[in-house]
């Protein structure tokens, strides 16, 4: 889906009220859920200290909050609920986010029963994105391995590290239904056949990329870059600056720090 369409359906799936309210979509209080969408295009990063790109973005989540299409940012600081909680229990109907939820989901099913709850009839879509983007274009992060310095069998640890990077490695970890860094038509299948994977061969395609772009570049100033966007983040999303003064306030403090 385009973001248009993306919002459209979102908007065609918000249905209620109170407490018997289902949101057509639901965004997480992580800055990442609602400025990823704008490196899409594989021409922007989060780095580069120039965000007006993401204007548009932040302007359709916050049309969607104004709307009561998405909960309400300040109430999920305030609540503490989780997004899979918020989806787990059907008050949203959709929740972009990471691979990683395809495996909590299957556990959450596998342990319905046991739990006194209903099992979550879910499917998978790829990644919504911009116009002119093409479809299964996503992001990703680095989940990193290393060897301790001061590790007594060096080689040991090394070679295990080689090995989870390999092919071999990455059949295994697709076997726990995870997704490894190396992707290739056998990981996708094996990941599709663990316990609890939707059937339909529409969810299957999904898992499908044609392009991974890094959510956090490789950067010195990736710290500090990520405590000034996640503070613009909340004063935006609360109401408290607009779009346009939290963007100016991104751009200013991040290009003071890559100048230094």
């Amino acid at each position: 889906m385009t973001m248009e369409e993306y919002d459209a359906l979102a908007r065609e799936l918000t249905s209620g009220d109170s407490s018997e309210k289902i949101y057509g979509t639901h965004y997480h209080t992580w800055r990442s859920d609602v400025t990823l969408f704008g490196i899409l295009d594989g021409e922007h990063t989060i780095i580069d200290g120039e965000y007006d790109f993401l204007t548009d973005y932040y302007n359709l989540v916050l049309s969607e909050q104004e709307d009561g299409i998405c909960m309400d940012y300040g109430e999920l600081k305030t609540s503490g609920l989780h997004y899979s909680a918020a989806f787990e229990n059907g008050q949203a109907a959709m929740c972009p986010m990471g691979s990683w939820f395809i495996a909590t989901l299957q556990t959450y099913n596998a342990e319905a029963e046991a739990n006194g709850v209903d099992e979550v009839n879910f499917g998978i879509v790829k990644y919504p994105h911009p116009d002119g983007v093409e479809a299964g274009t996503t992001l990703g992060t680095v989940t990193s391995l290393g060897v301790n310095t001061n590790s007594e069998n060096k080689e040991a640890a090394i070679d295990f590290v080689n090995w989870c990077a390999s092919a071999e490695g990455a059949d295994i970890m697709a076997s726990t239904g995870s997704f490894p860094a190396v992707s290739t038509d056998d990981t996708v299948s094996i990941i599709s056949a663990t316990e609890g994977f939707p059937s339909d061969e529409s969810f299957l395609e999904a898992l499908n990329t044609v392009a991974v772009y890094l959510e956090m570049p490789l950067s010195s100033y990736a710290s500090e870059i990520e405590t000034i966007l996640n503070t613009e983040h909340d004063a935006i999303m609360t109401g408290a600056e607009t779009v346009e003064e939290g963007i100016a306030n991104m751009n200013e403090q991040v290009q003071a720090i890559l100048s230094e």
